[in-house]
Order: structure tokens, then sequence, then C-alpha cells
């Protein structure tokens, strides 16, 4: 079965054949959007997004925490609307953290600790 995406002249490296689809098949293509953290603690963190996350759905969640950058996976345990204007609604979840990395877990410790620390100084 001829590759459509490959140029002329190029061999084809698939390892198996693919499968034309009549009809439709649908799928999702997943991008990463911005949200506001609102709260985070070493299990799960209280987001805000301009989009409604589903309930019990799963999502990887890149979280720049000070000078260190971690992506986690989390479920979401409850999500509502907290701000609504002409314009604009805000949704707010609540996401558990599930089966972060040690490394992962170091980070958001670090962070914490870091940011405890700065408000028992002020």
């Amino acid at each position: 079965m001829p590759n459509r995406l490959e140029p002329a002249g190029h061999p084809d490296r698939r390892a198996g054949d693919r499968l034309d689809i009549l009809g439709d098949l649908r799928g999702e293509v997943m991008v990463y959007q911005p949200m506001a953290i609102r709260e985070i603690s070493h299990g799960g963190a209280q987001v805000d997004t301009s989009f409604p996350l589903q309930l019990d759905s799963l999502h990887e969640m890149r979280l720049e925490l000070g000078d260190a950058s971690v992506v986690v996976k989390g479920r979401v345990v409850h999500s509502s609307i907290a701000d609504m204007d002409r314009e604009f609604v805000t949704y707010r979840s609540g996401l558990e953290f599930i089966q972060p990395s040690s490394g992962t877990r170091d980070v958001i410790a670090q962070f914490i600790q870091a940011v405890t620390r700065g408000r028992l100084a002020r």
C-alpha cells in the first residue's frame, strides 16, 4: 500500500501496513493550554482554566514552580464555574496528582518549602 505522505523516491519505512478508513473515525489532539495555579500541595493542585475539565479525566500538566518545571499527570476530582462575565467564564478545578515520579515530588516539596519559608520570614 503506497504512503501518500512519502516524497517520491523515498522508501516506505513503516513496520506495518496502514488501513484506509472509509467513513468517519474521530480522534483528539492534546495541546497545552494556559492555567492559573491557585493552590498546590504535595498531592494535588487547584487550578483556574478558561475551559471546563471533565470529572475523573486525566491530564498531563506542566507546572512552572520557581526555577523548575515539571510535568505531572492529574485526575480531575472537582470542577465548577468560578467566575463569569459577559465574555469569559473561568472554571476552577481540583486535580489529584497521579503517581508523580520521585523527582517531581521532590521539586513540588522544595517549591512548597521555599514559599512557606518566604511567608514565614515576612
